[in-house]
């Protein structure tokens, strides 16, 4: 169970950002979740969006470079040590995670973290075995 993630290749200028959010927010999309890494020259924006299908359509119609990746959603308790737990789980199994964000979703006690490893399905059978909750796109939305 994957969840699609829309990456972003955002030019360290004024107003880059806004550009690719106004386009986003012009096509009605809503973003749950986002990570930004930068460079010199650009930055890569990782969005968690309500419709990456959408958002990526309008995105490329305006010029900009976008491409869908799959990555995990997973579900932790909202308390310290919550996500240390699900590291440790991949970290025993000889997973390593690319990169992670992570947000406090609607459901009380919960946050969701997004995370990127190499082998999306062993690591969801790993995590699913620990009793990890992996999460769907949707499920971020309610």
């Amino acid at each position: 169970m994957s969840v699609k993630q829309i990456s972003v290749f955002v030019e360290n200028k004024k107003g880059g950002l806004y550009e690719v959010t106004s386009v986003l927010n012009n096509a009605g999309i809503d973003i749950r979740a986002l990570s930004i890494a930068d460079t010199t020259d650009y930055g890569i924006l990782r969005l968690i969006v309500s419709d990456h299908e959408k958002a990526l359509e309008a995105l490329k119609a305006d010029g900009i470079i976008a491409s869908v990746t799959d990555v995990l959603g997973i579900e932790v308790s909202d308390t310290p040590g919550g996500f240390s737990e699900a590291v440790k789980v991949l970290s025993d199994a000889d997973i390593t995670i690319e990169y992670a964000y992570a947000f406090i979703t609607r459901h009380e006690g919960a946050a969701c973290v997004i995370i990127r490893v190499e082998d999306n399905a062993k690591a969801a059978n790993i995590l699913g075995k620990a009793g990890i909750s992996l999460i769907e796109a949707e499920k971020a939305f309610n």
